[in-house]
């Protein structure tokens, strides 16, 4: 089979795979060999069709919106950082549910004029607060965003928070809310088009094994 003929889908191991295993399964794809044991990087599977990608949750929309991959699993804050330019975000999966959430300690928000905000989350960070009129220094991390307020690099993070036991146990707490985060099926908006009926059938066996649930 050419490669035009197969559906293309990224994904990103780690949470997101596990939870969209089932997903697959329910539709017919199951991957050939474990993500987590092969070094692979590109995976084939139990439908000759289709192939899987397996990247870096923050890449994958950039594979889907340049046609590298057809369709995508992607968190909704990665989608929120990247902006959607060039796909389709088709359905709320609800998995992988967290929170994008301003923590810090307490009365960290309370002090007047510009704070400093700790976050991955740039691009969400600058429009919640800039919807809300408050000045920030934004400071660029990759990780271990709660050990900014502690050394004094930053007044609060903007991160992801699933159980908050990780703020709770750095001392500190969830100051306000931004959006409730879970992981969407994304496709390209180019493959919607020119592999319509294949991509068509995928989402209306995903939203039925959803509807199923």
């Amino acid at each position: 089979m050419s490669q035009s003929d197969q559906i293309v889908v990224a994904l990103s191991k780690g949470r997101i795979f596990k939870e969209t295993l089932p997903l697959l399964a329910s539709v017919g794809i199951e991957p050939l060999e474990d993500p987590d044991k092969s070094r692979k990087l590109i995976l084939e599977t139990s439908d000759p069709s289709v192939r899987l990608l397996i990247l870096r949750a923050s890449d994958v929309p950039t594979y889907v919106q340049h046609g590298a991959a057809d369709i995508g699993v992607a968190g909704k804050d990665v989608l929120m950082e990247h902006g959607g330019e060039g796909l389709f975000e088709l359905v709320d999966l609800k998995i992988a549910q967290c929170k994008l959430m301003v923590a810090g300690k307490p009365g960290a928000l309370d002090r007047a004029g510009r704070i400093r905000v700790a976050t991955k989350y740039t691009r969400s960070a600058e429009s919640y607060f800039a919807d809300r009129g408050r000045q920030i220094e934004l400071i660029k991390l990759y990780g271990s965003m709660e050990l900014a307020p502690l050394v004094d690099l930053g007044d609060c993070i903007v991160d992801v928070v699933d159980t908050g036991n990780t703020l709770r146990a750095n001392g500190l707490e969830p100051l306000e809310h931004i959006a409730e985060i879970s992981s969407r099926l994304i496709v390209n908006r180019a493959a919607q088009k020119l592999k319509h009926a294949r991509v068509s059938d995928f989402v209306e066996r995903v939203e039925q094994y959803l509807e199923g649930k």
